[in-house]
């Protein structure tokens, strides 16, 4: 049980774009504590500047998280408060926090979350997808090998996926989203509560057919979000109907090569798969 006495940590969620999404209890608590512990003090100076304050600061991100603990705690234990903040949203959702908050409330200190913009929420309010389940899995692997083995495991699951992603990797991540998704709905969203703010709708492969042709598209930062995988009843039945529709092309002489083509186009997914199915279909035959 926390003691009266001691100071309180205040996890503050701050705008992601537009300043004024800060909330008036979010300036009002910045303005009171003793120290705001940022994830980059000379973004955080931006804010606070904006704001009309002057509060001490200190660096807290992934790199120094677990050594800064001790002198948190021990200025909460002085009986100073301390706002935790990241560079936009809310600390601790792909931001630096975890580890202090952890240790805090393992020592009984007062931690008090003040709710916010999150990226992630943000997306998927305007994105039309559902949002009665969804599966939030942050930044996916940077190395392709990883990133590909990530999207295989998610594959099969139902719920709405959703990935934060950088703008020098979201090609490439696109690229893997269409072999291992195929051709499901994808929303993504750009610069959100910036001036360039934008939602693109489509497969992965017509997204990256509009960023080639608008390579702007590609800049901001990127919230991606996927249709879920269909319902296994579904899914089998998908599978019945794309090799009745291989196998049609196939007696209609249709070639295999030509037959994966129309496959992809038609129903998504990478042409090697398909031309792998058509040809075991032939085979059996």
């Amino acid at each position: 049980m926390s003691d009266s006495s001691m100071g309180t940590l205040y996890v503050v969620a701050t705008p992601i774009g537009n300043l004024e999404d800060l909330s008036p209890r979010a300036a009002r608590v910045l303005g009171e504590v003793a120290l705001v512990a940022a994830e980059d003090t000379r973004h955080t100076a931006r804010l606070l500047r904006h704001l009309g304050l002057s509060v001490p600061m200190l660096s807290l991100h992934e790199h120094n998280e677990a050594a800064r603990v001790a002198q948190l705690d021990a200025r909460l234990a002085a009986g100073e408060s301390i706002a935790l903040v990241s560079d936009a949203g809310t600390p601790l959702i792909s931001d630096p926090g975890f580890v202090l908050v952890r240790e805090l409330r393992a020592r009984g200190r007062r931690i008090v979350p003040l709710p916010g913009p999150c990226a992630l929420v943000t997306a998927l309010s305007a994105a039309g997808l559902p949002t009665d389940r969804f599966l939030f899995s942050g930044f996916l692997p940077a190395k392709g090998s990883g990133r590909r083995g990530r999207l295989e495991a998610l594959a099969r699951r139902e719920e709405t996926l959703v990935f934060y992603e950088s703008p020098h990797r979201i090609r490439d991540t696109l690229a893997d989203l269409a072999t291992c998704l195929g051709g499901r709905r994808l929303v993504l969203a750009r610069e959100l509560s910036k001036a360039f703010e934008t939602f693109l709708d489509g497969t992965a492969a017509e997204l990256l057919e509009r960023m080639a042709t608008d390579p702007d598209q590609a800049r901001g930062e990127f919230v991606i979000m996927v249709a879920g995988a269909p319902p296994r009843e579904d899914e089998e039945a998908a599978a019945v109907d794309a090799d009745a529709l291989l196998a049609a092309m196939l007696v209609e002489g249709v070639g295999v090569k030509q037959a994966a083509a129309v496959a992809a186009r038609v129903l998504g997914g990478g042409k090697k798969a398909w031309y792998a199915r058509a040809q075991a279909l032939k085979d059996g035959d």
